[in-house]
């Protein structure tokens, strides 16, 4: 199912990056996995970035833009934005980039074991210079508090709820156990609205069959934006992208086969390993949210936030290990009705570096035959 950035930002680096609405995506029985392409075997000039995938390579331009509020073209030439090629081009400012990507490793490397404890975002925020001048401001006023940003406790005060605990509350305000074990494909349609279309509003149609194949397909002016994942491999097609069609790789595959997993939500407990809930306690929309974490095979955290009255799921917050350091998606999921006897939320945010994505459904269909070819590799012209 599922910044503070110059418009710049939404157009190029996304666009670029394809960077999935929703993930949306999932798990087919005899696929293979396809092997990611390497960002120095596709694009020019790369220096220190070498050896990481093409998405992982996208996903930190959206880091660094991310980290400076700057646009693609205020650190590589203004001629990239119609003619690809001078992206490779070196500029000031991407000759400093490389010096502070070198220096930042250094700094890791050095004292804390080559984890990414500092990145671009320790000193930048969202500014293009580094502050070094104390606020009074931030120091005297009390900061509105992130919910992403909530972290495990070590000792956690009695009566918080168990991970099964909380599952088992969503499973049962989605209409029970023995109804979502009967769901065997899902099938949507409705509107999105995000970089991809220039924010237009443009049709949509969602395709997932169990255990969790599925595709999205938005349906922009240009030409279809499609996101597949056929259970192993996943790909985001675009026509007018940098490349047409971008394998996942890493952290973009994780989210992308968790997401798929919540089309079929009555095995949720399984989909992630060493679930945790201690988490201090926090709020969406001054509504009171239970978290749960859960950890992918690649070891990267899912947090999962419940509404503590109704039960269900209104926020996924999702990390991909960039080199720089780890870049967050965040899905808000409202609106739930009934389908069927299940309810399904038809109102879809998806926020991350780069942009902000929405959907809205207007007609989803449970248990519709699909066919197979629905999730088969996206073809590109």
């Amino acid at each position: 199912m599922k910044l503070r950035i110059g418009s710049g930002v939404v157009r190029l680096v996304a666009a670029t990056a394809a960077c999935l609405l929703c993930a949306a995506l999932a798990k087919g029985q005899n696929a293979t996995q396809e092997k990611p392409l390497m960002a120095d075997q596709v694009f020019k000039n790369v220096q220190v970035l070498k050896g990481i995938p093409v998405d992982e390579f996208m996903g930190t331009m959206g880091f660094f833009a991310a980290a400076l509020s700057l646009n693609c073209t205020e650190c590589h030439t203004a001629d990239a934005i119609n003619d690809l090629k001078e992206y490779a081009t070196d500029t000031p400012l991407k000759q400093t980039a490389r010096r502070m990507v070198l220096m930042v490793r250094g700094i890791n490397q050095n004292y804390f074991g080559g984890k990414a404890v500092v990145t671009c975002y320790t000193c930048h925020r969202t500014s293009s210079m580094p502050k070094n001048v104390v606020s009074l401001v931030e120091q005297y006023n009390t900061p509105a508090e992130d919910p992403n940003e909530v972290q495990l406790e070590t000792n956690p005060p009695p009566g918080i709820a168990t991970p099964d605990q909380i599952f088992d509350k969503y499973i049962q305000a989605l209409g029970g156990a023995q109804k979502l074990a009967s769901i065997t494909s899902y099938t949507a349609k409705g509107t999105y609205q995000g970089f991809d279309t220039s924010d237009e509003t443009v049709p949509l149609e969602v395709y997932a069959k169990s255990p969790s194949q599925s595709t999205i397909i938005v349906h922009a002016k240009l030409g279809d934006v499609i996101k597949t994942f056929d259970g192993r491999s996943g790909w985001n097609a675009m026509v007018g992208g940098l490349l047409p069609l971008l394998p996942l790789s890493g952290g973009d595959l994780d989210g992308a086969k968790f997401d798929a997993s919540l089309f079929f939500p009555a095995g949720i407990k399984q989909y992630l390993a060493d679930w945790r809930s201690s988490f201090p306690s926090t709020e969406i929309d001054d509504r009171p949210v239970q978290v749960v974490q859960g950890m992918t095979a690649s070891k990267t955290p899912i947090k999962l936030y419940f509404d503590a009255e109704s039960g269900l799921l209104v926020r996924e917050v999702r990390y991909r290990p960039t080199a720089v350091g780890l870049i967050p998606t965040q899905v808000d999921y409202s609106d739930y009705r009934d389908v069927s006897g299940v309810k399904e939320p038809f109102h879809w945010v998806m926020t991350w570096t780069d942009g902000k994505s929405t959907a809205d459904l207007t007609d989803v269909q449970l248990n519709l035959p699909t066919d197979a070819s629905k999730f088969n590799k996206p073809k590109v012209n």
